[in-house]
């Protein structure tokens, strides 16, 4: 029988960018996507669905009366639903609280209810910040890189494992998602509900809205395309902290390899990031962006560092990888290239959201 799949948090950037590629994927396999619309720009993605035959459910995770399981008969549930902002956990505890830890008890009961397997976005903030902060780097001209001889588990030139310690405090969202893992694990061995857990590290591409907490190589390449001032934020001011970057594609690649081979990937806790060949500091993502807009614009160091910053994350997908046969096929010039080729062709609409 087709699938059919309930997407929570569907009409947001890596939510919407699943529900469309599945379907294109899987023409038979029916898609219900559920979404608050909280998120600005999420209400384009609307018109997107109707022309993909996804289905759209205006509801909230936050509501158990929202996700009704006699309306939501699914095979899958992927959740994507997440308050997604590090920042938001110090102004907004009590939406952050609501969405990310409430919101996961009400999507368990849904999952049990109907007896649907759950397939869960988790993030590399489960990783906690001291030490993040704490690990040896080298200074190079561009960027801040790993030393060779580091003291903490789970790291290596490869960057930071699944082996990494738990230990210590992570931010409020970090700790909501944590705590989810947790409760995916108590629910999976009580119900025999199969689940799988995705380690996120940043995830980009088209159509995600990028501001200042949340989708940082967007909001790069937007204020290049409408010259907009940046700033440099801690670690000296100078752009030298460092990301792995993974483009929402190769997200949807591994996504659709897991729903299909979900059995022998049950109960994992995965890794997922575009790893050092996909990671790029501030700095060299500005010169990649003035390489692809011919822009330069005015970036301001600010020596400040912002609350639960660390200056390098790399995930090390190994494990992954080494499950799967997975890997990461869009290098980080091509994906800010694929970034700047959306903004340019919806340039319109796109203004009021990114400018």
């Amino acid at each position: 029988m087709p699938e059919q799949v309930l997407i929570l948090g569907g009409a947001g950037f890596i939510g919407s960018s699943l529900a469309i590629g599945l379907k294109a994927r899987h023409p038979d396999w029916k898609i219900l996507c559920l979404d608050n619309l909280r998120r600005r720009g999420s209400e384009l993605n609307l018109s997107r669905f109707k022309v993909a035959g996804i289905e759209f459910i205006h509801g909230d995770i936050r509501s158990l009366s929202d996700l009704d399981p006699t309306v939501l008969q699914v095979d899958t549930i992927l959740d994507c639903s997440a308050e997604p902002s590090v920042l938001a956990g110090f102004s907004s505890p009590q939406y952050v609280l609501q969405t990310n830890l409430v919101g996961t008890m009400n999507i368990l009961e849904l999952a049990r209810q109907v007896r649907a397997r759950l397939l869960f976005l988790s993030t590399s903030r489960v990783y906690p910040i001291a030490p993040l902060t704490t690990l040896k780097l080298v200074e190079e001209s561009t960027r801040f890189a790993l030393a060779a001889e580091q003291s903490v588990s789970g790291i290596s030139s490869a960057g930071v494992s699944e082996a990494f310690p738990l230990a210590g405090h992570r931010s409020l969202y970090g700790a909501t998602k944590l705590a989810s893992e947790l409760l995916i694990e108590e629910y999976r061995a009580a119900y025999d509900m199969p689940a799988i857990v995705n380690r996120c590290g940043v995830i980009t591409g088209p159509w995600q809205m990028g501001k200042v907490d949340q989708g940082v190589f967007v909001l790069w390449m937007a204020a290049h395309f409408f010259k907009k001032s940046l700033s440099y934020i801690g670690f000296g001011g100078t752009g030298k902290q460092v990301r792995d970057l993974l483009h929402v594609n190769d997200l949807l690649r591994l996504i659709d390899y897991q729903l299909l081979n979900f059995a022998d990937l049950d109960g994992s806790v995965l890794n997922v990031g575009g790893g050092i060949q996909g990671s790029l500091s501030l700095l060299e993502t500005t010169q990649l962006c003035q390489k692809i807009t011919g822009n330069t614009i005015p970036i301001r160091p600010e020596l400040t560092e912002r609350v639960g910053d660390v200056p390098l994350f790399i995930t090390d997908a190994a494990q992954v990888i080494a499950k799967t046969g997975w890997q990461p096929e869009m290098t980080p010039e091509r994906t800010l290239q694929d970034i700047y080729d959306w903004i340019s062709e919806h340039e319109n609409a796109l203004r009021p959201v990114l400018s």
